[in-house]
């Protein structure tokens, strides 16, 4: 998935490996994700958390919300917080949700939106907003948008 990167030199392989070790940038946000020594003390503090909160429809927003905000890795933040997201959503019974692409823009926004809010107003409902509208079109049995065949 990340040879390409490698590939053109954008990453080095050990980059692929463990937490980050240098800093990284969000393309079109003002977030700055915390220095690579507070990712190792950071991560287990957001397994911590996700443990104890029950509710799984919290886990998810936060969840996602709060790894993409310690942006942990070089690369593939954003596909792994999506990930992580669905984990969460079928450890509570929800369906597998994908953020279909004439989506993006959307998503992108609010989770710009909750990165640039979250530290100053403690505001991310845009973000809340937008996956349960995700998750409630799954809920409703509309189909999931098609993914193109590699075939």
């Amino acid at each position: 998935m990340f040879a390409p990167s490698v590939t053109a030199g954008l990453l080095r392989p050990a980059d692929l490996a463990g937490y980050r070790n240098g800093p990284v940038f969000i393309r079109r946000s003002m977030h700055a994700p915390p220095n690579s020594e507070a990712v190792r003390d950071a991560m287990p503090a957001l397994f911590v958390l996700l443990s104890k909160e029950t509710e799984a429809s919290v886990r998810v927003v936060l969840g996602h919300f709060i790894f993409v905000y310690i942006h942990p890795y070089m690369d593939g933040n954003g596909r792994m917080g999506r990930f992580l997201m669905n984990v969460m959503l079928a450890s509570g019974g929800y369906p597998w949700t994908v953020v279909p692409l004439e989506e993006r823009d959307a998503y992108m926004a609010a989770l710009e939106e909750a990165l640039e809010e979250a530290s100053v107003r403690k505001k991310i409902e845009l973000l809340t907003d937008f996956l349960a509208r995700l998750v409630d079109t799954g809920m409703q049995g509309k189909p999931a948008p098609e993914i193109p065949s590699n075939d």
